[in-house]
């Protein structure tokens, strides 16, 4: 009988991962090693490879964990929504808010995201950019909802994708204790959506 994980071990794959997401944005994922990683966590790579087979190994579970999130917080959107019988408009806003919520915490993982699933095996890669897709597809539900008269079959995606292209690269410029803070950032583009600049 296999002898059961113990309560560190998630925690342990947890700091690791972080460690990793922390080399692979400051290296990139090709030139960060198990070495690098090993070494920013001041351990042996003997003992990273007790937790990961390899670095691939831990780039999926990197991005794996992180998709999940990301669909998590949609699910989650969507409860709070009809918990607190949101109008269409205010659950979208409400959705923007915890993207960027969890954008200023996961800075790294959002790049590795976005920049490494390309070094992942094929079926790895279809699952995270298949996680993607669902992601994009929800928030166009929201567009879709929230702005009907708007948004609509023909430019969905373009709506989609700009409403992305003012969150997703937040991670290269957005500094967390800077003159605008995500929160603060976050009310800019629920103001964009709404008003554009006309306001």
């Amino acid at each position: 009988m296999a002898r059961p994980k113990s309560s560190q071990h998630d925690l342990k794959r947890d700091g690791i991962l972080d460690l990793a997401a922390q080399c692979f944005a400051q290296r990139s994922y090709p030139a960060a090693s198990m070495s690098h990683i090993a070494a920013a966590g001041g351990t042996s790579k003997a003992r990273l490879y007790h937790y990961y087979e390899s670095k691939e190994a831990i780039l999926f579970d990197l991005l794996d964990r992180y998709t999940q999130r990301l669909l998590a917080i949609i699910g989650q959107a969507e409860a709070t929504a009809q918990r607190r019988d949101l109008d269409e408009r205010a659950a979208l806003h409400e959705l923007v808010r915890s993207f960027l919520a969890e954008y200023e915490h996961s800075a790294t993982r959002h790049a590795a995201l976005l920049h490494d699933t390309q070094f992942l095996g094929p079926a790895q890669r279809d699952l995270i950019l298949n996680r993607q897709r669902d992601v994009v597809a929800a928030v166009t539900r929201f567009l879709r909802r929230a702005y009907p008269a708007r948004v609509n079959a023909g430019n969905q995606m373009a709506v989609a994708m700009m409403l992305f292209g003012m969150i997703n690269w937040t991670f290269t410029w957005l500094r967390p204790g800077g003159p605008l803070s995500y929160a603060a950032f976050a009310e800019e583009v629920i103001a964009m959506l709404e008003h554009g600049l006309s306001q």
